[in-house]
C-alpha cells in the first residue's frame, strides 16, 4: 500500500479498537493521530466538515467517516489477508451491524451505569450534546442488572458459534471482520469492568481463547503523527476520485449537486458538500476548507441519511 493510513482516534474509543484490530489482522503500518474524546477538535473537524464521531480514517485527501466505510476501504486497498471474504460478505456485514448497534447499545449503559458517577462532568455534557438527550446515569444504573442479562445472552450466541465453527473463529476458518466487530464490545466492557466479563462469560469456554487470539494480532505498526501534520498531508494531496456513481441511486442527485449527510442515530452533525458519487456502499462528497484544501469525505449508506441541499 503506497498511501499512508492515518487513523484519527483516542485510546479508549471502542470503534477505534475495531480498526486497530483490523490493522493487526492485516499486519499494516499506519499513522496514529490522537484526538480529544470531546469537543473542541480543531485538527479534526476541518477534515470531516463537522462530523465529530471517532474514529476517522484519512488516506491523503480522502476522509472515511464511520468504521463501515473505513473497513471496506482498508479491505479494498489491502485485500490480503481477506477480512471480508467475498463468499461470506453477505453474512459478515450484518454481524458488524449487530455489533455496532444492538450489542453496543447494551454495552454502553452497563459501563456508564456502573462507573458514570466517576466520569468527568464535561464528558457527560459532551455526550448529551452529541446524543441530543440527557445522559441519565441514574436510569443507566437501574438498567444494569437486566442489561447484564442481555449482554450475557448475546455473548452466548458467540460462544455457540465458536463451539460449532471448530476453527476458533466466528465465520469460516480464518479471522474476519466478524471477529473484530464482535470483539469490540467485549474489549470495551473489559477495559472498564473486567470483573463483569469474567462473571458473565465464566461458563463459556470458547470466549477466552478467542479473545486471546484476537489480542495476539496486536495493532499493526503505528507511528505517531500530529493533527497539524495530518492536515498538511490532506492539503498536499488530491482525492482519488475513483468512486462510481449510480444514476439510479434513490438519493436522486447527480455528481456536482449540493447535498448533505448526517448520521441517523447520534452525533447528527450535518456535513455539506458537492456530490461526487452515491452508490449502494457509500456516498462521497467534496468539500473545501482553508486548513485542508479540497477533500473527499466518504460515508456509508447504512446508518446515514443523505439529502439534496
Amino acid at each position: 500500500m503506497s498511501a499512508t493510513l492515518i487513523l484519527h482516534h483516542f485510546d479508549t474509543s471502542p470503534f477505534s479498537e475495531k480498526i486497530r484490530v483490523l490493522f493487526g489482522f492485516k499486519g499494516l503500518a499506519w499513522a496514529s493521530v490522537h484526538i480529544p474524546n470531546m469537543l473542541p477538535k480543531p485538527d479534526y473537524l476541518p477534515l470531516t466538515g463537522g462530523y465529530r464521531r471517532t474514529p476517522a480514517l484519512q488516506i491523503g485527501a480522502d476522509i472515511y467517516c464511520d468504521t463501515q466505510v473505513m473497513q471496506a476501504e482498508i479491505e479494498r486497498r489491502a485485500p490480503s489477508p481477506a477480512m471480508i471474504p467475498e463468499d461470506l460478505s453477505g453474512l459478515i456485514w450484518p454481524i458488524n451491524w449487530w455489533a455496532d448497534r444492538l450489542f453496543f447499545q447494551t454495552t454502553v449503559p452497563i459501563i456508564f451505569g456502573t462507573i458514570g458517577e466517576h466520569t468527568p462532568e464535561a464528558f457527560l455534557k459532551d455526550r448529551e450534546a452529541m446524543s441530543g438527550r440527557p445522559f441519565d446515569i441514574a436510569a443507566m444504573k437501574a438498567a444494569v442488572p437486566p442489561l447484564k442479562q442481555q449482554w450475557r445472552a448475546q455473548m452466548a450466541w458467540l460462544e455457540t458459534q465458536l463451539a460449532a465453527s471448530k476453527s476458533g473463529w466466528l465465520v469460516g476458518k480464518k479471522p474476519s471482520l466478524a471477529d473484530a466487530a464482535a470483539y469490540m464490545n467485549l474489549w470495551f466492557l473489559a477495559c472498564n469492568l473486567e470483573p463483569f466479563v469474567t462473571e458473565l462469560t465464566e461458563d463459556m469456554p470458547h470466549i477466552g481463547p478467542w479473545r486471546a487470539m484476537i489480542e495476539a494480532f496486536g495493532h499493526g505498526t503505528p507511528t505517531e503523527m500530529t493533527g497539524a501534520e495530518a492536515l498538511a498531508v490532506a492539503k498536499a494531496a488530491t482525492p482519488i476520485g475513483t468512486e462510481v456513481h449510480d444514476p439510479k441511486d434513490p438519493l436522486g442527485a447527480g455528481p456536482g449537486d449540493s447535498v448533505f449527510v448526517m448520521a441517523d442515530d447520534y452525533g447528527r452533525d450535518r456535513v455539506d458538500g458537492i456530490l461526487v458519487a452515491a452508490n449502494r456502499e457509500r456516498v462521497v462528497i467534496e468539500r473545501t476548507d482553508p486548513a485542508v484544501g479540497t477533500v473527499h469525505v466518504h460515508f456509508p449508506r447504512t446508518g446515514y441519511l443523505a439529502f439534496k441541499a
